[in-house]
């Protein structure tokens, strides 16, 4: 098993990808030709924004329009704890088919054995981590940030103790962590919702972003703090 998102189908090949939670703590996008059962990998430039190919992949066969094209089909996408993927178990067609990509079972790259750090994970496979996917999930299968930042900001204008550490000039990221935790611990139910949960679920949320997942928050609380 391995922290990554579904599978999506490639047009510039006949191939399907992936996103997956790698051991090092980075994102990764993984494709799998339907022709090969040898694995492209790439990990994901978060200061680019680009894919960053293994230096063992062939560029001839998994051309970097292919993972940039992976990258925009698996963004927003949530990460969950899925099986490998064996596509001489699949063929082209059932990789549309929801159960069958939920049961198939995935090869990866960098590490075939590797399901990504402990904690990793703990948060994916939590209560806490399903609720909060499935609030800001849309219809698409996508995690919705204008979903989240919109809940989070309107919570941010509406409560008293944010109004107040405004007042008193406290740091942004103080107040983003109290209006993040209180959102979160409303969502899940979980009032006893640790700071060190809440950073985990978020960065395993903003790993899947194509921006920070709080980008907007951030923006919101900036202006709240000029105006004072």
């Amino acid at each position: 098993m391995v922290i990554r998102t579904k599978l999506v189908e490639l047009s510039t090949l006949d191939a399907v990808a992936y996103r997956q939670r790698l051991g090092t703590g980075h994102s990764g996008v993984v494709i799998l030709r339907y022709d090969s059962p040898q694995p492209g990998l790439a990990r994901l430039n978060r200061n680019t924004g680009e894919p960053d190919p293994a230096a063992n992949v062939p560029r001839d066969r998994f051309p970097i329009e292919a993972f940039r094209e992976a990258l925009e089909l698996t963004s927003g996408l949530p990460y969950s704890r899925r099986g490998r993927v064996r596509l001489s178990q699949l063929e082209p067609a059932a990789v549309k088919d929801t159960a069958a990509a939920a049961a198939a079972t995935p090869a990866v790259a960098e590490d075939p054995d590797d399901e990504g750090r402990s904690e990793d994970v703990a948060t994916v496979c939590s209560d806490d981590y399903a609720a909060i996917v499935k609030a800001y999930t849309n219809r698409k299968g996508e995690l919705s940030y204008e979903l989240l930042n919109k809940a989070l900001i309107q919570a941010a204008h509406g409560n008293a103790f944010v109004a107040d550490l405004v007042a008193r000039r406290a740091p942004l990221e103080q107040i983003r962590d109290h209006v993040v935790k209180a959102n979160f611990e409303a969502v899940t139910g979980n009032r006893a919702l640790t700071m060190d949960a809440v950073q985990r679920i978020v960065e395993m949320l903003d790993a899947v972003s194509p921006r920070s997942v709080l980008r907007e928050l951030d923006d919101a609380l900036k202006r709240m703090l000029a105006a004072g």
